[in-house]
């Protein structure tokens, strides 16, 4: 006997360790801390001058807390029951 799928019925909700933004965006902080560092470092030691990359890593650096402001932010929406708030 066949199975028939029901092609209309709503998929199981994925776990929420693979829908959670944040272990994505501090990897994402944590990468460019690290380039911002190993930069610094070898401006400092005179390999290397500071330029646009060590720029990057603190603008990217920046974003990641950006992020991390927004989702709280929508996080506390959710929580007082703003009827406007994303649902993450």
């Amino acid at each position: 006997m066949a199975r028939r799928f029901d092609l209309h019925a709503e998929p199981p909700p994925l776990p929420r360790r693979w829908t959670d933004p944040v272990p994505a965006i501090l990897a994402g902080s944590a990468v460019w801390v690290a380039v911002a560092v190993v930069l610094g470092v070898l401006a400092a030691l005179g390999v290397r001058p500071l330029d646009a990359w060590f720029v990057a890593a603190l603008i990217g650096v920046g974003l990641g807390a950006v992020g991390l402001v927004v989702l709280a932010l929508q996080r506390r929406a959710i929580r007082r029951g703003v009827k406007g708030a994303q649902k993450l």
